[in-house]
């Protein structure tokens, strides 16, 4: 279990273990959560990355004409 201190700046440093399975850069935005008893913290990635998430994902749908 890895375990962080609070700054008195209330700064935190997410652990290198934490970071290097996450993928986290220097810089990279981070969603705060406040949940009951805990906080997450979620990545801010851009919508690209998921290009190839779903392989094999029908997407070959009629669009609507009267829509853009």
């Amino acid at each position: 279990m890895n375990v962080v201190t609070l700054s008195p700046k209330f700064q935190l440093v997410v652990p290198l273990a934490v970071r290097e399975r996450m993928q986290l850069k220097a810089g990279e935005k981070l969603q705060v959560i406040s949940l009951p008893g805990r906080i997450e913290l979620i990545p801010l990635r851009p919508m690209q990355t998921l290009r190839g998430a779903f392989p094999g994902l029908d997407t070959t749908i009629e669009r609507d004409g009267e829509r853009l």
